[in-house]
């Protein structure tokens, strides 16, 4: 649906549904004069904006407006049946009926305002986005969340890359997943991982991307640095896609991974749906040891996956010849913090890694040594105690410069898509607003990236604070 700018994330059609039966119950209480031409009105454009979106698709904020109007609908006519029977409606009776009919109104408005079809916001660089998705089963590592020992461990990756501009009507790829249905299975895992009924994210596979699906990939450029990407627990492959698609827009390819069983669901190639199975035991201590091996599966992946794009670079796929898998950095959201920081360590094809306000779990040896970024929110001793003495313990023993950078206003939502789609409230997204919060984490990315992996002249260090407050730990020359 095309969204028109009012502030309610209400198309067209919507908005004219919504001004109908706000005017019928308006109408009630006008002057006896102007009733039967308000009445008349509303009701014709409110029939015919209905009839328009039971084609376009009728979205579940309307549905509390459309009741509204219903339950309007006899004490706005009464006034015209009334001049032929005698018959008066009491207003002590109207008005309860006005009132509930206005509070279901204001329901589905606060729905479409809080809930919306998420929007993207344009890449900023100078590349369009191509995407696909790819399915890949390493032979050499069972898998563990199963008892069938032929089992194997099997990823679900999507692409972002540099691509030739598409004609200007191309499809745009669905947001989640693959297909609109696959995304309306994604939305509802999600939804139930984060304990909410699962029609308030009914609207988001809806979403049309910027990108589009197996686009030739750009001609310039030249061979294009990898960025690999892993979610937070219970996170998926395309929560972050407003990020991913403004890495590619800037000449990156970014590898994103869903890790089944991990994930808050995975759909395969062949039609089955992987729900997560990584469930807290609510034990501090037991929670960690199961964090700390989670983490180590996901630095596996990572490993797996980077070892999958060597291979497309070096076969006969559109991306080969493409990829420079000399130039690498591991970055991940919350659980996947610590993976992409244990994958840097364990494996030294990673020159760089970033943590999106992720705890470091697991082992904090061997030490860093390539450049690590972390972008985090505010955090205090009062709202974590544990983060930051483990964060700067693993900064503080890297053999390469360090970065901490704290966004103000963020929250731990901020670094993924859900500003775009959930309601803006400061402690579940942060308070930089639906179009600040990806644009900043994505610059403050391109930023470090660009110094880390293509050389740029731009100090990181000089570059960072223009996005919040940095903490830079150098090495220890003593070390």
């Amino acid at each position: 649906m095309t969204e028109i700018i009012t502030g309610l994330n209400l198309s067209l059609l919507e908005l004219l549904a919504l001004l109908g039966a706000v005017a019928l119950v308006v109408a009630r209480w006008l002057p006896p004069a102007a009733r039967p031409p308000a009445t008349i009105a509303a009701g014709a454009v409110l029939l015919l904006s209905v009839v328009a979106l039971s084609v376009t698709g009728l979205r579940r904020p309307m549905l509390p407006v459309l009741a509204g109007a219903v339950i309007a609908a006899p004490f706005a006519f009464a006034p015209l049946v009334r001049r032929r029977t005698g018959r008066r409606a009491r207003w002590w009776l109207a008005l309860p009926g006005s009132l509930a009919c206005a509070g279901l109104i204001a329901t589905g408005v606060v729905a479409a305002w809080a809930f919306p079809v998420p929007v993207f916001p344009v890449p900023s660089g100078g590349f369009a986005v191509g995407t696909r998705v790819l399915q890949w089963t390493d032979p050499a590592r069972p898998e563990t969340f199963t008892a069938d020992p032929l089992d194997r461990r099997t990823v679900v990756v999507q692409l972002w890359y540099p691509a030739q501009n598409s004609a200007a009507d191309a499809p745009r790829a669905p947001y989640l997943g693959r297909t609109e249905d696959e995304g309306r299975t994604i939305a509802e895992a999600v939804a139930a991982g984060a304990g909410l009924p699962g029609f308030l994210l009914d609207d988001v596979p809806r979403a049309r991307t910027h990108s589009v699906f197996d686009a030739p990939v750009a001609r310039s450029g030249g061979r294009f640095p990898i960025v690999l990407f892993s979610p937070g627990s219970g996170g998926v492959r395309t929560q972050n896609t407003a990020w991913a698609e403004d890495l590619a827009s800037h000449g990156y390819v970014v590898a994103a991974v869903d890790h089944p069983y991990d994930s808050a669901a995975v759909v395969l190639a062949d039609g089955r749906t992987i729900t997560t199975a990584t469930v807290s035991s609510g034990d501090r201590d037991t929670d960690e040891e199961l964090a700390a091996g989670w983490t180590a599966i996901r630095a596996a992946d990572l490993g797996f996956v980077l070892t999958k794009l060597a291979g497309l670079d070096e076969g006969a796929d559109p991306l080969t010849g493409r990829l420079d898998t000399g130039r690498v950095a591991a970055t991940s959201h919350s659980l996947g913090g610590a993976a992409a920081l244990q994958a840097v360590r364990q494996d030294h094809r990673f020159a760089a890694a970033i943590d999106l306000d992720g705890y470091p779990h697991g082992p904090v040896s061997p030490a860093l040594d390539r450049p690590a970024l972390a972008l985090t929110q505010a955090i205090t001793p009062a709202t974590d105690p544990r983060y930051l003495p483990r964060l700067t313990e693993v900064f503080e023993s890297s053999t390469a410069p360090s970065y901490r950078l704290t966004i103000p206003g963020a929250a731990h939502l901020t670094f993924t898509d859900g500003p775009l789609y959930l309601p803006p409230v400061p402690s579940i997204v942060g308070s930089l607003g639906r179009t600040d919060s990806p644009r900043i984490v994505a610059a403050a990315t391109v930023a470090f990236l660009d110094s880390v992996l293509r050389g740029a002249s731009t100090d990181v260090a000089g570059a960072l604070p223009a996005y919040g407050e940095l903490d830079v730990h150098r090495p220890d020359p003593g070390r």
